[in-house]
């Protein structure tokens, strides 16, 4: 299979293409690579070092709101005599930005999500999975949404996310276009740009700084590693149903308490390291998401949180050559110039 890859020097753009370069996503074995992405602040091909020498990847800088290489690329891939597939990724994602202006969020998200869409119809084939967010549900007080739940988003980045999966749903039932939309649970893991929880405490704390911790800190997450994240998307890609949504979670649900304190314990700060500060705008309460359905595929998560945060925060812990140039470059970026980022 060939797949092209967009946002795919971003966080979890980048784990699936090292996964399936590394023939570490079952049904993707020897597929083929080529990975799109515009590298703004949170993308960088630093992501994909370890495998930019591989015969099986092409790297292409550009933007998904360009009509005309959305469409060179999507039918090249799509017309691979092995077959080929589109897997979206590239997006805005940072709530707190999508706050300060949302413009960039509808436009990378959603007039990004159709350039593709419209490209896939005129190929005339080939898979679209979109890559979308529990945060499309809004807050849920209890149990967990399930994917015929209604969208209810709460912030403009949530609601661009609704809006791109509306559109490739709505591409399905209007053109029969072969769609896959997968929600994942917040992700965390190596190569996570530090503006996000997990990579932004940690790499504070471990510089001896404080962190801001939202309201009375007892908003709650359910946490995924982005490997299973990835194993899922992967399960969804080749084993989900066109036109369906297919949630895709990692089971451990903690307060931002909770968690503080854990990162706390892994760098060996102190509780008088946490500064609290005035809650986010419109921030939902709790986040979860229903299972059962890709669980019918084969899926379940493999990482134990206590494992994959612990490496990590050690991760981090050896890798400041990776994250501190990109701070500095986000530092010294104009606040928001660009509007395609990597998700």
């Amino acid at each position: 299979m060939h797949i092209l890859v967009t946002g795919g020097a971003g966080f979890i753009g980048s784990c699936f293409t090292r996964m399936a370069l590394a023939d570490a996503l079952p049904g993707l074995e020897g597929a083929r690579i080529t990975v799109l992405d515009a590298l703004t602040y949170a993308g960088t091909t630093t992501n994909l070092t370890t495998v930019l020498g591989s015969p099986r990847l092409r790297f292409v800088e550009g933007d998904v709101l360009d009509r005309h290489l959305a469409d060179d690329l999507v039918r090249e891939v799509v017309g691979d005599p092995a077959g080929g597939a589109v897997v979206h990724f590239a997006a805005e994602s940072h709530v707190d930005r999508s706050i300060a202006d949302a413009g960039a969020f509808v436009r990378t998200n959603v007039l990004g999500t159709q350039t593709l869409l419209d490209a896939v119809l005129r190929a005339g084939r080939g898979r679209f999975l979109h890559v979308s967010t529990d945060e499309v549900y809004g807050p849920v007080d209890v149990g967990g949404a399930a994917e015929t739940d209604p969208p209810a988003p709460t912030s403009p980045y949530a609601a661009s996310k609704a809006a791109a999966d509306l559109l490739a749903l709505a591409s399905f039932k209007t053109h029969g276009t072969d769609v896959v939309v997968t929600r994942g649970s917040n992700t965390y893991g190596p190569h996570q740009f530090p503006e996000k929880l997990v990579p932004l405490f940690v790499t504070t704390l471990l510089d001896g700084g404080t962190v801001p911790l939202y309201g009375d800190g007892l908003n709650v997450r359910s946490w995924l590693h982005v490997e299973d994240h990835c194993r899922g998307i992967a399960l969804a890609l080749t084993q989900g149903r066109a036109g369906e949504v297919y949630n895709i979670g990692g089971g451990t649900e903690l307060t931002n308490t909770d968690l503080t304190d854990r990162l706390l314990a892994a760098t060996g700060r102190s509780r008088s390291a946490v500064v609290p500060v005035e809650d986010r705008k419109g921030h939902d309460r709790r986040y979860a998401v229903d299972i059962a359905k890709i669980a019918r595929l084969g899926y379940a998560p493999q990482v134990p949180f206590e494992q994959g945060l612990a490496s990590t925060v050690e991760w981090y812990r050896t890798r400041r050559d990776w994250w501190e140039p990109l701070t500095r470059r986000a530092v010294a970026e104009p606040a928001r110039t660009a509007s395609r980022r990597s998700r």
